[in-house]
């Protein structure tokens, strides 16, 4: 979840641009406004904002927008209250808002209109506001589970050079298939697919596994080159993990692991504003998980077995 703000001085021409049909737009909140239209919602803005002539910028837009790894999950009252909240921990409150869903690009994301003029005259305090913004999006995506995106991910691949090109595909091929595989033969045929080979180094003349190799487009690297999270000891431990969980009948889908359970959309628009603040409750499941996951393996480190042979 990322937000970007902007200030400007004319309400009508955000509020044509968050309205706009060919955007395919959706209100989830309008408080304070008479929106009957984009003429009436833009007025209101205005004559709230005449209240203090001395703030030559009174419009506030804000953008948030999600990654797309969570559409399934962003329901209309989803992105409500996420947006809500938001604005309350930023101090945009007692004012007029409208947000606004959009549907013209791959992620979801939606657009907030508000006052800068709140209610009562005041002007709305934008001190450090990029700075609070930023943190602020990091907590309610940490709070609500919402995919977060690593450096790796965040880096323009288009503009990358082999062997980094490389580098990059493998990660992101990694990162699915570890996630949804029971062991490395299934891993081993999945990577085979895309054009990826599995070479493992072994401990002298033994039979022990000390790291593995993946090969790609003509280029090699370690697991453990590439993120630290694909040494062949954490593979093994993540394959291993889901192997038992998958007989546990815990997972049905990789996608879904401890997500929190968002409400469905069973009330009309009406609804989103006024029960927004109380749609979510952080699942604790997944840390238990973890911590659990994380026990087994130093029961599995302390009883000091030998690896075992990898069988193809």
């Amino acid at each position: 979840m990322i937000a970007k703000i902007v200030k400007g001085s004319n309400f009508r021409g955000v509020v044509s641009y968050i309205l706009d049909k060919e955007k395919d737009a959706r209100i989830l909140v309008c408080d304070g406004l008479f929106a009957e239209n984009k003429e009436t919602t833009a007025g209101s803005f205005e004559a709230q904002a005449r209240m203090n002539p001395k703030v030559t910028k009174p419009v506030g837009h804000i953008a948030l927008a999600f990654s797309k790894e969570d559409e399934h999950r962003l329901t209309d009252r989803a992105m409500a209250g996420i947006a809500l909240e938001y604005l309350k921990r930023m101090g945009i409150t007692d004012t007029q808002i409208l947000i606004v869903r959009h549907f013209d690009k791959e992620h979801p994301h939606v657009h907030i209109a508000f006052n800068r003029i709140a209610n009562d005259g005041r002007t709305i305090s934008d001190r450090n506001e990029r700075i609070r913004s930023t943190r602020i999006c990091k907590e309610l995506t940490r709070k609500y589970g919402l995919y977060f995106a690593d450096g790796k991910e965040q880096v323009k691949r288009h503009r990358l050079k082999e062997p980094d090109k490389t580098k990059y595909g493998l990660y992101s091929i990694l990162k699915s298939e570890v996630s949804r595989c029971g062991n490395w033969n299934i891993l081993a045929a999945n990577l085979k697919k895309q054009g990826v080979e599995i070479r493992f180094k072994y401990k002298g003349n033994s039979d022990e596994v000390q790291g593995v190799v993946f090969t790609m487009n003509g280029y090699s690297f370690s697991g453990s080159k590439i993120d630290r999270r694909f040494s062949y000891s954490k593979i093994n431990t993540a394959l291993d993990n889901n192997r038992r969980n998958e007989r546990q009948g815990i997972i049905s889908s990789p996608h879904r692991e401890g997500l929190p359970m968002f409400p469905s959309e069973s009330r009309g628009s009406n609804d989103l504003y006024s029960g927004a603040m109380g749609l979510f409750m952080p699942d604790n499941a997944d840390g238990q998980a973890e911590e659990n996951r994380f026990e087994e393996e130093l029961k599995r480190r302390n009883k000091k077995k030998k690896q075992r042979k990898i069988r193809f």
